[in-house]
């Protein structure tokens, strides 16, 4: 039996072995941003090199064995910023930053809402996804992009230039327009072929770390009604989702060349998320102690739960039988029939890539692989 066929005991996704999205940046592509950066080569040349990779990328996801394939974020620079930042009313600036990943990021790009939010009608995500949707054959096209609290938290109540100068009378008010650019959103990437649609949305991460919850009340929010309001724009985002498209939440701690932001279990956002967010799966760090225990896992409903355990901060594998016992640790307030797993997040959340070599990286997914065969044989 090949490992595509032991892990296909799920017909539609998450599957029992998938991942998160992103990849490290082959060496060729990385030479070819430079050339464009430098004038060298045209932004037509760099798409074609693009193209290139993204295609060797899927081919060897499949034959991994992976049912979903994603181009990587190729594209990207950064896995949310060259989303949001082409949406109409972002505005985007840099800053430097002290302390953030534990001092590994030094100057960052952040984002305020700045005017009335729309979809544009030709964001380049569309384009992006038609092209890894044409390559991606009989398995399932996959497409990451940004959470709408990614909008709410870091454009909104957590961006001081909002709160210097805000772009809505009120929190209700701008919500209701991120509710409504997801709308769109969904309904657009639907139209172009998308039935796998992923929301990274690291902005929870803010409402279970201690920390953070800190800055939120400096800024005069509570952060459990902040809880709420994060699930209901989610709900209301996913309203008109069309029956035949999946869509998945990941959320993880922050992910940046192997470092990380938040810290704490999901004890905080369980209720409100688990039992109320109407997805079709959740992706859940489970990889370190920072992301406690699996408790709150007693909110799920009907979502399956794709569980975080493979870790992509470094190359050091890990030991199958630990995995197992913890699989079956998770099993014990979610049915083993509702739980998938994946590495706990991507191999690249910027175009820096996590500290781990390419075949490391391809070492993780193949172990997953393996272990969806080996636990689940029904």
């Amino acid at each position: 039996m090949s490992q595509q066929q032991a892990v296909s005991k799920r017909t539609t996704p998450p599957f029992r072995a998938d991942q998160v999205g992103s990849f490290l940046r082959p060496q060729a592509l990385k030479e070819a941003r430079e050339q464009h950066q430098q004038g060298k080569i045209t932004k037509e040349e760099l798409r074609k090199i693009e193209d290139r990779e993204i295609k060797l990328l899927v081919e060897k996801q499949k034959e991994i064995g992976l049912q979903a394939v994603t181009d990587g974020e190729f594209r990207r620079t950064w896995w949310h910023l060259d989303f949001i930042e082409v949406l109409e009313g972002i505005r985007v600036y840099e800053f430097e930053v002290k302390g953030l990943f534990n001092g590994a990021m030094k100057k960052a790009k952040g984002y305020t809402v700045a005017s009335k939010l729309a979809f544009p009608k030709d964001h380049p995500f569309l384009e992006d996804f038609k092209y890894l949707k044409s390559i991606a054959g009989e398995h399932a096209a996959k497409l990451t992009i940004p959470g709408p609290n990614m909008i709410f938290h870091s454009g909104v109540i957590a961006s001081q230039a909002y709160l210097d100068k805000p772009a809505y009378p009120t929190l209700t008010d701008v919500a209701q327009d991120i509710v409504q650019v997801y709308q769109d959103a969904i309904q657009a990437f639907y139209d172009a072929g998308c039935r796998y649609l992923q929301l990274d949305d690291t902005s929870w991460g803010a409402l279970f770390s201690d920390d953070f919850r800190d800055k939120l009340r400096h800024n005069g929010f509570d952060p459990d009604e902040m809880t709420k309001t994060f699930a209901d724009i989610t709900v209301e985002a996913l309203k008109h989702k069309p029956s035949d498209m999946v869509v998945t939440l990941h959320i993880c701690r922050g992910n940046f060349k192997s470092s990380w932001l938040y810290q704490g279990g999901y004890e905080p956002i369980a209720e409100q998320l688990f039992s109320r967010v109407n997805v079709d799966g959740f992706f859940l760090e489970f990889d370190s102690d920072r992301a406690g225990d699996f408790k709150p896992l007693r909110h799920i409903k009907d979502q399956q739960v794709v569980l975080g355990l493979i870790t992509t901060k470094t190359g050091v594998m890990e030991d199958k039988e630990a995995i197992k016992k913890r699989v079956q640790e998770a099993a014990e307030m979610v049915d083993i029939h509702q739980l998938c797993i994946s590495p706990q997040c991507g191999f690249a959340s910027t175009e820096e890539g996590n500290t781990i070599a390419e075949q490391e990286q391809w070492n993780k997914l193949g172990l997953v692989v393996e272990l969806a065969q080996e636990i689940w044989t029904s």
